[in-house]
């Protein structure tokens, strides 16, 4: 389930990849279950039709992601305590996403030898070290800032018998320079446009209604929620002059908190079957 959830986390907006942005953003901090149709308003608030927002909710409770209880004709959700965990462990790294932190100098350096037979392992472990973070020499080397990382990427490694590893944390010598490195490592022209999208999509939006609050505040946490997989959270040492990320995450932080009340208040009138949406 974690890397299905990795993998709609940074999908097309697909019904279901909204709808656990809504689980996570409204339904997690409530610890309580909600109503279906209340699901279903959501996704119809966000652009989807009933037929699309009812197939996207059973095939999620389908496959264990929900819990479901009948009250007579109708039905309350909740998250099963795997979804929970998962959800509450993406929302901290959301949260705390672009916030500055200080870097020692130091990098994690991995080098991975998966046997020329194994490719569908190779592919796996390139896809699960990508989706870490990590920047790719060439030649099965892989390398992170994040020298923390170097326990959590071992048991990844160990996890899989084909592979063999070796990790190094090391600083960089006489040659090169960090941001030589990080450009050769990491596709930072394409995360600068993602930034720059999410800059042009949300800096003008002013909702003015408790359902278009409820809209684009789903919108921009969906958003934002794939950066933490886009961009490798690296220091400002290495970065491009004028990297947007900040501007980005000053967005982000002011417009979620200035649309959360409205977004809530709307989430209260579809628990409580006020629109018109919820029927």
């Amino acid at each position: 389930m974690d890397d299905q959830l990795r993998r709609r986390s940074v999908g097309a907006p697909a019904a279901r990849s909204l709808l656990l942005t809504i689980l996570g953003e409204y339904v997690l901090p409530r610890s309580s279950p909600v109503w279906q149709e209340t699901l279903v308003g959501g996704l119809v608030s966000v652009g989807y039709t009933q037929h699309a927002a009812r197939q996207a909710l059973a095939r999620t409770a389908r496959e264990g992601w929900l819990t479901t209880e009948r009250v007579g004709r109708r039905a309350r959700v909740a998250l099963s305590q795997p979804t929970a965990a998962l959800l509450r462990s993406g929302a901290e790294r959301i949260y705390s996403f672009g916030d500055r932190w200080e870097w020692d100098g130091r990098w994690l350096v991995l080098v991975l030898r998966v046997p020329e037979e194994r490719r569908e392992v190779r592919h796996q472990l390139r896809t699960r070290l990508a989706w870490a973070g990590l920047g790719s020499l060439g030649g099965g080397v892989w390398l992170t800032p994040h020298a923390e990382r170097d326990a959590e990427l071992a048991a990844a490694i160990t996890e899989e018998p084909a592979a063999e590893g070796t990790s190094f944390v090391a600083s960089l010598g006489s040659l090169g320079s960090p941001a030589k490195l990080a450009a050769a490592a990491w596709d930072l022209d394409r995360v600068r446009e993602h930034y720059e999208a999410f800059i042009e999509d949300f800096g003008g939006v002013r909702p003015t209604s408790p359902e278009s609050c409820f809209r684009m505040q789903t919108l921009l946490v969906h958003a934002w929620r794939k950066f933490p997989f886009l961009d490798p959270d690296l220091p400002t040492e290495v970065l491009p002059t004028g990297w947007p990320r900040p501007r980005a995450h000053e967005l982000f932080v002011h417009r979620h908190r200035r649309w959360q009340p409205g977004a809530l208040e709307y989430l209260d009138e579809l628990e409580s079957g006020r629109t018109a949406q919820a029927a």
